[in-house]
């Protein structure tokens, strides 16, 4: 399976989309700052994933999720993570 994946650091209200084969190993390396891309994040936290079967598929969506239109939709989806209580 591959897997799509949000991260969101709440001090700094940050997110950080990607696509992994192995989400608990990449998950780990996020937390463990070990991802040049993620290493300044305080704290990550995943609060969203979706697997696939296809690593295209996934490729396609993580790609999408990082557009203006796939950060309203991941906002929309997730509103009740993202603002609990409002």
């Amino acid at each position: 399976m591959y897997y799509v994946y949000v991260l969101r650091s709440w001090t700094q209200n940050k997110f950080y989309i990607g696509y992994t084969r192995d989400l608990e190993r990449r998950i780990k390396e996020h937390n463990q700052g070990q991802c040049h891309t993620t290493h300044r994040l305080d704290n990550p936290e995943l609060i969203f994933y979706e697997a696939f079967k296809n690593e295209e598929d996934a490729k396609r969506r993580e790609k999408y999720f990082k557009t203006t239109k796939g950060k309203k939709t991941l906002k929309l989806m997730l509103q009740e993570t993202l603002c609990p209580g409002v």
